[in-house]
């Protein structure tokens, strides 16, 4: 068994959600590191979810350009493993944006089954290491931003930008998915 208290600030965050809004569900934090950080079970611990958990801090104050702060809320920035996303063994990512000047989190939930499609489509898998950008507007939008041209982020910026490959907004703070397995 691992040292006692290993959770890290985005299992904690997460954790900490679900207790407050899901009363019926139980969070579990498995003693060793099997790629699922966080195990969710309905009341009678029949149904399970196994979550995998991505922190960032908010790279929008240190790093946003200016004109861009007043129209995003949160900038995060993941370096994934390839070879990791697709052996993973849990239900559903979770990557989780802490807000610098609104003090809370968003959570980008996104399902096993949809996470290489969706990195597929816009980064070489084959590569190393992924880096990926998720940006939060004040609009509620999400995007994947990592190698969009200057335009392409002006018109993020702007709430003109259309590009399906790149659009997490369906994933933005949706638990459905995992009150669907769930229930």
């Amino acid at each position: 068994m691992q040292p006692l208290f290993t959770i890290h600030a985005g299992e904690y965050l997460v954790g900490s959600h679900i207790e407050s809004k899901y009363k019926k569900w139980n969070v579990w934090v498995p003693s060793k590191d099997s790629g699922i950080d966080l195990l969710v079970t309905d009341k009678s611990n029949k149904k399970t979810a196994s979550i995998q958990v991505k922190f960032s801090k908010d790279f929008l104050i240190t790093h946003g350009r200016p004109q861009y702060q007043r129209v995003l809320k949160s900038c995060g920035w993941w370096s994934l493993n390839p070879k990791k996303m697709e052996e993973s063994t849990a239900d559903f990512w979770i990557f989780v944006l802490h807000t610098f000047n609104e003090k809370n989190q968003h959570y980008v939930i996104v399902p096993k089954a949809g996470l290489l499609t969706f990195y597929g489509g816009i980064h070489d898998l084959k590569a190393n290491r992924v880096q990926s950008y998720i940006w939060v507007t004040k609009d509620d939008h999400c995007w994947e931003t990592r190698n969009l041209s200057q335009r392409d982020q002006d018109l993020i910026a702007q709430g003109e930008y259309v590009n399906p490959d790149r659009d997490l907004t369906a994933y933005l703070n949706n638990w459905q998915p995992i009150e669907r397995q769930l229930s």
